[in-house]
């Protein structure tokens, strides 16, 4: 029974660890982004303090701890508000773009469904004039982008 007991204790550590190592990387991809908001919490704290920590969650815990007075705990939770006010944020934007989105796809297929068959009408009835159209245009690209050095 202790062997399975073990086994267990042992994977919720992995899980918090592997949580804990998924917070890290959070973090360190949303440092810059969080670090105005960080200022704005303890404006006392210099910026080159906050970037020294290099996204590192223990290293600005401490920091701010140090900087501040208060217990890693204390500055640990008031961290942890401002990652999820920030996420409440980017989900907010993030729901407030699903209908331009919508918009722009149904402004994408009508355009497909106009613009497609004014376009392929007149290639279908002269298939060798498009050819020589679509090689000129490559030609002329060609040339502009090569800078017309030929030696």
């Amino acid at each position: 029974m202790n062997s399975s007991s073990s086994t267990s204790s042992n994977s919720v550590q992995t899980e918090g660890e592997f949580t804990e190592k998924l917070s890290e990387q959070w973090f360190s991809e949303q440092f810059d982004n969080l670090l105005p908001k960080i200022q704005e919490r303890w404006p006392d704290i210099a910026k080159q303090t906050l970037e020294a920590t290099k996204g590192s969650l223990d290293e600005l815990i401490n920091a701010i701890a140090l900087h501040s007075g208060k217990n890693n705990f204390g500055v640990k939770e008031q961290l942890e508000e401002l990652f999820h006010s920030a996420s409440d944020t980017t989900k907010g934007l993030a729901e407030s773009l699903e209908p331009l989105e919508k918009q722009l796809e149904d402004l994408l297929d009508e355009l497909n469904n106009t613009l497609r068959p004014r376009i392929e009408k007149p290639v279908r009835k002269r298939p060798l004039l498009a050819i020589g159209i679509a090689a000129g245009i490559g030609v002329l690209f060609g040339l502009l982008l090569g800078g017309g050095k030929r030696h």
